[in-house]
């Protein structure tokens, strides 16, 4: 009776979604479930980007305004409706006959209810009440998932705009000397081979700047479909440079120990390989019950006595034994452990490779720094002394000047790669930004839920 009254939770699950979102990510989550949570959610999304993002905002906004999580959402409220659907008491059925034989007329009434469904419901409701977990899972991976692309998208939009416009000086740098290269050609004071040599260099710059142009647009765009914007909103303001590389790398030598403890695909394929025994279990007790009804049965005459009684039918498993459903179910759960294990030996593959990109990322990105910047720059600082005393000319000084610019995007690229090898880190620590729902659960309760019928 208990089970009969099984009713919906206040807010479909999604506490447990604001508290992951709040733990690992230190950010908000509001599922827009009415006209006043979008009026919410969009004044805090202006207030965000009416000044220039930084890297917290950008995800912020991301988890706020992306209509494609909102959706996500939504898969909390349908599942929390089979769930309570599952825990429901089946409804009884009645039926009503009348026959007629000659003067004789003969009513039938018959009271019948799945007594079979009965018995298994608070099988079935677990099983129900283990898949919702699941898919809360699944919808908190999608959050953790869409923060990290959010983040990554931002480092690739900010280096994007600041190569952009290192590429531009290189471009300008490139059209004055081929232009000097021109003119000198025409007085007679420069080859046609170094005038072309100039003029070639100036080709492929201005070929590097269309090409950062276009990746910076590409770049923006993908930040803009995640963050959910458009219209106005897509005139939000980006920072000039990229946040500083950290003084020191992260040292996690328990980095593996510290993944299976906390990585949700890994404990989703555990939380599926259990499921999926259970509902071996259920698929096992009701192997031999397919059809089991329990009926009252009140039958009245004009010219005989009132009939009473009750009736059971069931069926009989005279071709079918249920030993295929049975094979079917173990195969499936030994499907789910192997997956489960697999799941764990990619998890610890995925973090020991995240974590090796980051220390690399790190080591490029501070030797670019505190090497080859510095070093360029003393170049650059030499060349134009040198200039000064007339012992090299202005060419030299523009292709130096090309070199050191050169050197500064490299950083800023390493820089980037720093910044998304440390986002890839972090997610490599949580799980997968894809994660498949095990097979072997949806199968089992399929079959078990049509066996207890």
């Amino acid at each position: 009776m208990l089970a009969g009254c099984a009713s919906f939770s206040p807010d479909a699950g999604f506490s447990s979604i604001e508290s992951a979102a709040k733990d690992k990510l230190g950010k908000d989550v509001r599922w827009a479930r009415s006209d006043a949570d979008v009026d919410t959610i969009d004044r805090r999304v202006r207030e965000l980007l009416a000044k220039p993002l930084s890297v917290d905002d950008a995800v912020q906004v991301a988890l706020l305004n992306n209509r494609g999580l909102q959706a996500r959402f939504q898969d909390l409220g349908i599942t929390e409706a089979e769930v309570v659907q599952a825990g429901r008491l089946p409804n009884p059925g009645f039926t009503f006959g009348r026959l007629r034989q000659g003067d004789e007329v003969e009513l039938e009434r018959g009271l019948h209810l799945n007594l079979a469904r009965l018995l298994t419901l608070p099988m079935v409701s677990q099983l129900e009440a283990r898949r919702f977990e699941q898919v809360k899972r699944e919808v908190t991976m999608d959050v953790l998932s869409l923060a990290a692309d959010a983040r990554k998208a931002y480092f690739q939009a900010v280096a994007a705009e600041e190569t952009v416009r290192y590429m531009r000086q290189v471009k300008q740098t490139a059209e004055a000397s081929a232009e000097l290269a021109r003119r000198m050609e025409q007085v007679g004071n420069f080859s046609k081979l170094a005038r072309a040599r100039e003029q070639a260099f100036y080709a492929d710059a201005a070929l590097g700047f269309a090409r950062a142009d276009q990746a910076q647009r590409a770049s923006r765009e993908r930040l803009a479909r995640l963050l959910g914007v458009w219209g106005d909103q897509l005139q939000f303001q980006l920072p000039e440079r990229l946040p500083d590389l950290p003084a020191e790398a992260r040292n996690q030598p328990d980095i593996e120990a510290v993944a299976m403890a906390q990585r949700l695909d890994v404990q989703a394929a555990k939380l599926g390989a259990e499921q999926t025994a259970k509902n071996l279990g259920l698929t096992r007790t009701t192997r031999f019950i397919n059809v089991l009804e329990l009926g009252l049965v009140r039958n009245t005459s004009n010219e005989a006595p009132r009939q009473t009684g009750w009736e059971i039918g069931l069926e009989l498993p005279l071709f079918d034994w249920g030993g295929a459903r049975v094979a079917r179910a173990e195969a499936i759960y030994m499907q789910a452990l192997h997956r489960a294990a697999q799941t764990a030996i990619n998890a610890r593959s995925e973090v020991r490779e995240a974590y090796g990109n980051y220390r690399s990322a790190y080591d490029i990105a501070r030797h670019q720094r505190d090497e080859i910047v510095p070093l360029k720059k003393r170049i650059s600082e030499e060349q134009g002394l040198r200039y000064n005393g007339m012992i090299i000319g202005v060419f030299e000084l523009l292709a130096d000047a090309r070199s050191q610019i050169t050197s500064v995007n490299a950083y800023i690229e390493s820089l980037r790669d720093f910044w998304l090898a440390q986002s890839d880190l972090d997610m490599a620590l949580i799980g997968k930004a894809a994660m498949a729902a095990p097979a072997g659960p949806a199968a089992a309760a399929a079959d078990g839920g049509g066996a207890g019928h």
